[in-house]
């Protein structure tokens, strides 16, 4: 080999580059760890009302660890790799100058892409919905089947999949989340008396609860709105029922049906036209 070429090579600038690389190194598997550390404690109490692991949640939170730890990787990779040019004396600035414009570039070209992704992290990190979740997005009703960072997957009642960019998601309304109502709308006819029918609602309500199939699902008594309104044919009275996320609607259709039989015990008249029982969940 020439000779020469050991003049060319500075071992100093060689070994501050290794030492450049190995901290570096450690720096990624030191902040890799951490990363997992606190993934792994962010996750441990994530249970739900019945003390079960909530996977939607940990999915949600796994999702947001991941995404640090791309984030903190590629920012240390690239720290360390314009200190080991340094090190070796090659000048950074051009390779700086070729990152800005591809970073302003693309910006430019990808700016409905960068949106998306970002909702879809915020919309993930504050779990503002989650996967089964009944939700209203922008004005469509439907089930939660699919929470991306770009997109959101919503599929409706009549099983009609309904894909939305997460950027345009200016409307969102979650019907299950924590827990839900169902709300009892009674149209009541004039000959009778409202507190009747509101005394025959609790005790419906109050017998589900006591059974094992129905406990679990409602998490409180009756809760006694009043009359809404003096409308014709009738009067209409409202009350609501706390529940478990999801089951209001099985709790209020069984509640629907045994009121139709005790109404019909009690001698209570539904309305001819416009009335009976309706409901909102």
């Amino acid at each position: 080999m020439d000779p020469r070429f050991w003049h060319l090579f500075d071992f100093k600038e060689a070994l501050r580059a290794i030492a450049v690389i190995g901290i570096t190194t450690i720096a990624l598997l030191a902040f890799r760890r951490m990363i997992a550390s606190l993934g792994t404690y962010a996750t441990r109490g994530l249970r739900d009302r019945e003390g079960a692991i909530d996977t939607e949640r940990v999915k949600q939170a796994n999702t947001v660890i991941s995404l640090l730890r791309q984030f903190v990787t590629v920012v240390i990779l690239l720290l360390g790799g314009f200190m080991v040019l340094r090190e070796l004396g090659v000048s950074t600035e051009p390779f700086l100058t070729i990152l800005s414009v591809l970073v302003v570039a693309a910006g430019f070209g990808a700016q409905n892409f960068m949106r998306d992704v970002i909702s879809g992290f915020f919309i993930i990190a504050d779990g503002q919905i989650r996967v089964n979740d009944v939700a209203v997005i922008n004005d469509t009703p439907g089930t939660v089947e699919e929470i991306n960072l770009r997109t959101t997957v919503l599929r409706d009642e009549s099983g009609t999949v309904h894909v939305f960019a997460n950027g345009n998601i200016t409307k969102l309304a979650n019907k299950t989340r924590e827990y839900s109502f169902f709300i009892f709308t009674l149209h009541i006819s004039y000959r009778d008396n409202p507190e009747q029918a509101l005394e025959i609602l609790s005790e419906v309500v109050e017998e589900m609860r006591r059974e094992p199939t129905y406990s679990v699902d409602i998490w409180g008594p009756l809760d006694i709105i009043g009359v809404e309104s003096l409308a014709e044919p009738a009067m209409v009275v409202k009350a609501k029922v706390k529940t478990r996320p999801g089951r209001q609607w099985a709790v209020g259709f069984e509640a629907h049906r045994r009121l139709k039989h005790r109404f019909h015990e009690a001698g209570l008249e539904f309305p001819s036209k416009g009335g009976g029982l309706k409901n909102a969940g």
